[in-house]
């Protein structure tokens, strides 16, 4: 219960103080879809505590994001100074987290809702992660160069970076591998076993 009223916060937060009020609304099609998933399947496939925490975390990155646009982040400008970058890396940090931190609440749902076999568990959240990082790039780009062409240029964020999609992509992917050998290592350590 203490995620959800510090995530409304936030939310309300970016809301409250975004300076792209056409981006927000953009940027949180998504969280809305996603906020409405998780009320709907609660009572019936609840996820452990672990993984809420997770996705609170990466939803809390993201909707930080909306309020100033990926690309224009305080926090991404603060990294940039600080370790001399050349920009603002908050989009960067976004992509791996969406992998980093949502593997193992993808991994639970396969295990415990689907019943899906162990390997299938370890191995969809990566195939996952890169697909729907992918997708994401393709609404991206419908969104900024179909749909929204006055919103394309802050949508997107690219700074300039040609391969802005690829290396977002290729983050995502990083990040769940990362997550789901960090699991399986810990699992092989401890012998946590699994059917």
């Amino acid at each position: 219960m203490g995620c959800i009223v510090v995530f409304l916060a936030v939310w309300a937060n970016s809301l409250i103080g975004t300076t792209d009020i056409n981006n927000w609304w953009l940027e949180n099609v998504l969280t809305f879809l996603s906020l409405f998933f998780l009320a709907y399947t609660y009572r019936k496939h609840q996820l452990s505590d672990l993984s809420y925490l997770l996705i609170f975390i990466f939803l809390c990155l993201h909707v930080y994001g909306s309020k100033h646009t990926y690309a224009e982040n305080p926090f991404g400008y603060w990294m940039k100074d600080v370790f001399n970058l050349e920009r603002n890396q908050y989009d960067r940090i976004v992509h791996f987290g969406f992998g980093f931190l949502l593997a193992y609440p993808m991994r639970e749902l396969f295990l415990r809702w689907l019943k899906a076999p162990t390997w299938v568990a370890w191995l969809l959240p990566i195939e996952i992660s890169l697909s729907v990082g992918a997708f994401y790039e393709l609404i991206e780009w419908a969104v900024a160069d179909i749909f929204f062409k006055d919103q394309g240029a802050a949508y997107l964020g690219t700074q300039g970076d040609v391969w802005d999609a690829q290396k977002d992509v290729f983050l995502a992917f990083l990040g769940a591998i990362i997550a789901t050998t960090i699991v399986s290592s810990i699992k092989k350590l401890f012998q946590i076993y699994e059917e």
